[in-house]
């Protein structure tokens, strides 16, 4: 029998030559396809500035130390989230705060920001859930008349459209943060991207990925640098880059059969799933579907071969989230989401023949 995962990675031999090539080449890291690379994500998201980093998680860390978060301050994000939206929050030592969702896409609601903004709010962090985009004009007018730092997570949507922009062109923020990794759209193995249309937030993403290094100034030997803020490793390898540059030429492609999916699952399965807004066009990275009995549909679906996925156990229940006085029923929106979702398989590489089998397994069990 057949087995299907909620996500996978599409390969193929354009990419494979392309590593390779970089492979055999002089440069491992810090290299030209770094480089090439970024100008490559600019050019597709229409973003003056591009920062690859090691991963997403990298990404908001740096991102969050551009913005100036620190001790005292609080930033927004959402509980229906992967943890590192909300950890690298924590990561700065500033306080996380939750906003609840809108139940319809699962994506962070604008209303519940506004209630929750204090003196002590720094960052708002909206997380566009399954590729879908937030309402980013909404949450823009909010940061702007409050004079906060918007940072999208846009681990999910690399690819996605909201009002006819890019996201990641930072129309309605001020960096964009993006993952590569194997299950998302397209992929480096590991690897991730800031955008920002900011110099000054460009020059600070830069230091902090490098371990705070700056080379300018009165500096004219080729080996002087200065550490003028606490920074990290957080580089992308040359390798990776080659693979990003290969895959982001697939990306209008993969897309497009992402499209198609949602699509055949949405004429031909009727479960209640995400409703796409009209100002999105989005590159779905999840096709989330909503059940009574999840527990037992997801067991029943491993034993027919579907290995299915939880996206996400609200972030506030978590153990360590605790410390800041969270607890379940919190945001319950976002709880009773969490209580029925469940994500169906979702990559390109799925043919019509393995929709039709997928959802014939799934009729099944229903």
């Amino acid at each position: 029998m057949k087995t299907y995962g909620y996500g996978h990675q599409t390969i193929d031999q354009s990419d494979i030559d392309a590593v390779i090539e970089t492979l055999q080449s002089d440069y491992l890291t810090c290299g030209p396809a770094v480089k090439a690379f970024e100008r490559a994500v600019c050019d597709y998201t229409d973003a003056k500035y591009c920062v690859a980093v090691s991963n997403a998680t990298a990404g908001l860390h740096i991102a969050a130390l551009a913005a100036g978060l620190g001790k005292g301050d609080e930033g927004i994000t959402t509980p229906i989230t992967f943890l590192s939206s909300a950890n690298c929050i924590c990561f700065t030592g500033a306080t996380p705060v939750f906003a609840d969702i809108d139940p319809e896409t699962a994506n962070i609601n604008p209303a519940e920001i506004e209630k929750r903004i204090t003196e002590k709010t720094k960052v708002l962090i909206p997380v566009h859930f399954a590729g879908q985009s937030c309402d980013m004009e909404a949450i823009s007018k909010i940061a702007k008349k409050r004079n906060l730092i918007v940072i999208e997570d846009a681990a999910h949507a690399i690819g996605s459209d909201y009002k006819n922009t890019k996201v990641g062109s930072c129309t309605y923020s001020d960096m964009t943060v993006f993952s590569f990794h194997p299950v998302k759209t397209i992929t480096t193995g590991e690897g991730g991207a800031v955008t920002t249309n900011s110099k000054e937030l460009y020059d600070k993403l830069c230091a902090f990925r490098a371990h705070g290094m700056h080379k300018d100034g009165d500096m004219v030997n080729t080996w002087e640098y200065e550490m003028r803020e606490l920074g990290y490793n957080y580089r992308m390898t040359d390798f990776q880059a080659a693979l990003g540059i290969s895959q982001l030429k697939k990306l209008d492609a993969f897309k497009a059969r992402r499209r198609a999916i949602v699509a055949y699952y949405n004429e031909h399965l009727g479960l209640p799933h995400l409703i796409e807004r009209d100002f999105s066009n989005a590159c779905f990275h999840l096709y989330p579907v909503l059940i009574d009995n999840r527990r037992d549909f997801y067991f029943k679906a491993r034993e027919a071969g579907l290995n299915l996925q939880v996206h996400y156990i609200p972030v506030h229940t978590q153990p360590y989230y605790a410390q800041y006085g969270y607890k379940k029923g919190d945001y319950p929106k976002a709880e009773n989401y969490y209580a029925h979702c469940i994500s169906l398989p979702l990559y390109p590489a799925l043919t019509d023949e393995d929709l039709k089998e997928i959802v014939r397994r799934i009729k099944e069990i229903l």
